[in-house]
């Protein structure tokens, strides 16, 4: 009669194989030709790197990356500030030159002013030469040398001017000549005469 059943057996079995099977893995990883630590390690979370801890302070790679980055940025506001003193030296240049500009418009206005006064004058004092030549035309010869004689060389030498350009304008013959020859300073007519060439 058989003590020990055949299920028994069977369990006796598989306990002894999985025992030699323990065995054998043990002994294979003691002797390293099998890796028991490794195989097991798979199975268990991996730890969190310590570069991408968050609870860590920052690694040497990033302090020096955000080093660079400070230093750009130190690089770029002192860039800036280069630029911006230039920009206020040329804006200060500028108001300068259009102070400039301002004082020589101011200077132009002047001038103008002043030819616009003296061409009054002129056209004032041209139309006076005019009415006097008229008159001086119209009076007898001599007395109009004895008023002439008593004017200014420049006023006497535009009326006889305008007296011939108003016979040339007419077609007929001066009486300048004959006016000069009536002065009774005969240095005076010369002098006059020599003028109103030069001149």
């Amino acid at each position: 009669m058989n003590m020990i059943s055949d299920r028994s057996k069977i369990l006796y079995l598989i306990i002894f194989i999985v025992f030699l099977g323990a065995f054998g893995a043990f002994w294979l990883d003691h002797i390293g030709l099998f890796d028991l630590s490794g195989f097991f390690n798979r199975f268990r979370p991996e730890p969190q790197s310590v570069v991408n801890a968050s609870d860590d302070e920052p690694s040497l790679v990033e302090k020096e990356e955000f080093e660079k980055e400070k230093q750009k940025l130190q690089e770029r506001i002192e860039e800036l500030d280069k630029r911006e003193a230039l920009v206020g030296e040329r804006e200060k240049s500028l108001d300068s030159e259009k102070e400039k500009i301002d004082e020589m418009k101011k200077g132009i206005e002047l001038q103008n002013k002043k030819f616009d006064q003296d061409k009054k004058k002129y056209s004032g004092y041209k139309k006076n030469v005019q009415v006097l030549a008229q008159k001086i035309y119209s009076m007898p010869p001599e007395e109009a040398v004895k008023i002439l004689v008593n004017w200014e060389d420049p006023l006497i030498i535009d009326v006889l001017r305008q007296l011939d350009a108003d016979a040339s304008s007419q077609g007929k013959q001066s009486i300048t000549p004959y006016l000069l020859q009536l002065i009774p300073d005969k240095e005076k007519s010369s002098h006059i005469m020599y003028l109103m060439t030069q001149l």
